[in-house]
């Protein structure tokens, strides 16, 4: 009996079924949309460097660009490099880590950065040009690089809603080649991932989007119009850190939560996975001083990270509580520093789930939510006090009869819990639920 040996790939980064799709394309804008895990972006940096390594390409300049610097440094940019060391074509002596340019052995130069104003559009031409995740982009932007590009123009995006492309480009111009990539076209995905997408098949308009890549409705978004700011302005009043526990799977999310002029801002801390207690413990100690509300969830990570000096708190859940919690945010004015950038793309994404005729259920879709759960903790506390008045913050080393000591001090206490101590005109109590 012959033995069929199948030889292994070599490569983490592979190229799969959208690779050969993305190589195919040969007009000047090169449009790729797509649902979530499609290897768009992967793939189109696979093209990069092939044609960047190629001899018949020299002294070329080839830009990757998006909406903001942190966007492509936890993107793009990590992309790029896991790409050229997987492969072994990685030169630390030809990465310019200031610059954020890469020279190719051929003088080819690979760049990014970002585009967040429209006076950067008007840098130096270039030959190659690759909007990464394009649709938050300004039309007016957009077109002011795609002028100044000579050669071929790639463009990525999950179409999650109408934007200028299909307002004014396709069908307006011939040198566009447009194809749409899903899960289905990345055979290196795991089965954990596929499996994970697919239990969304119930809801359409998640399904049409991230499955199927198809362009979706903004109806169905939970939250919207927010403004993406540079920083957090000086006069902002920390109010809150939020945390969405996760681990293997799923990140751990923490963000800051300040107020300002009316409104609130979000300011991504972590979203990371595979984080202690401990290394969680270790972020927030070096952080100023406030309340945290954390994943009710799991107490054991609450208590653990108290024991390290630090207060936090679980949310409150029960019913309505997910709804209710989403309402309070909707109704707040919401800025977001352009560094949150996991954050951003959740908030982009958030959506409600619709049922198999499209109807609109009145439930969150609960798929890469983390830092929307943690900014809905912090946000739900502050807007509704009585979520955190039930409980204390003990000493490690002295336990309470029945579970319920004195008020002892709090760093971080929030104002409106202290002006209902001063009310009551007696020591106020707090209980922690063990």
């Amino acid at each position: 009996m012959t033995q069929q040996i199948q030889e292994k790939n070599p490569f983490s980064y592979q190229n799969v079924t959208a690779t050969k799709k993305i190589f195919e394309l040969k007009k000047r804008i090169r449009a790729v949309a797509g649902g979530t895990s499609a290897s768009k972006t992967v793939s189109i940096l696979i093209w990069l460097i092939n044609y960047c390594q190629s001899v018949q390409s020299r002294l070329k300049l080839c830009s990757v660009v998006s909406e903001s610097h942190p966007h492509l440094e936890k993107g793009a940019i990590v992309d790029f490099i896991n790409i050229m060391k997987d492969r072994g074509y990685w030169n630390d002596e030809l990465w310019n880590q200031t610059k954020h340019t890469y020279t190719f052995e051929t003088g080819n130069k690979l760049e990014f950065y970002s585009v967040d104003t429209y006076s950067k559009a008007h840098g130096p031409r270039r030959d190659i040009l690759f909007m990464n995740e394009c649709n938050p982009l300004s039309y007016i932007i957009v077109d002011q690089l795609i002028v100044r590009t000579k050669e071929i123009i790639w463009l990525d995006w999950n179409p999650s809603e109408e934007f200028w492309f299909y307002t004014e480009m396709l069908g307006k111009r011939d040198d566009i080649d447009f194809i749409t990539l899903t899960y289905k076209d990345n055979e290196a995905l795991d089965e954990q991932v596929i499996r994970e997408i697919e239990s969304h098949k119930g809801d359409k308009a998640w399904w049409i989007v991230y499955g199927l890549g198809q362009l979706g409705e903004i109806e169905t978004r939970i939250y919207k119009n927010w403004q993406i700011i540079d920083e957090i302005p000086h006069e902002a009043r920390l109010e809150r850190y939020g945390i969405d526990f996760g681990y293997s799977n799923d990140p751990t999310s923490i963000v800051a939560i300040y107020y300002y002029n009316g409104g609130y801002i979000v300011d991504e801390i972590a979203y990371q996975k595979q984080l202690l207690n401990k290394q969680i413990a270790d972020i927030l100690r070096n952080l100023s001083k406030v309340l945290i509300i954390a994943d009710s969830a799991e107490p054991k990570s609450i208590d653990e990270i108290r024991l390290n000096g630090l207060t936090i708190l679980p949310s409150k859940k029960g019913p309505g509580s997910i709804n209710q919690g989403i309402a309070y945010v909707q109704q707040q004015k919401i800025s977001i520093t352009k560094r949150s950038v996991n954050t951003i793309k959740e908030y982009r994404n958030y959506t409600w789930i619709t049922d198999k005729d499209g109807k609109i259920l009145n439930e969150p879709n609960d798929f890469n939510n983390h830092s929307m759960d943690a900014l809905r903790y912090a946000i739900a506390s502050i807007k509704d006090p009585n979520q955190v008045s039930a409980y204390v913050h003990y000493s490690s080393n002295t336990m309470p009869r029945n579970n319920i000591v004195p008020f002892q001090t709090m760093q971080g206490l929030p104002p409106e819990l202290t002006k209902m101590e001063e009310k009551s005109k007696k020591a106020f109590t707090y209980y922690q639920r063990l």
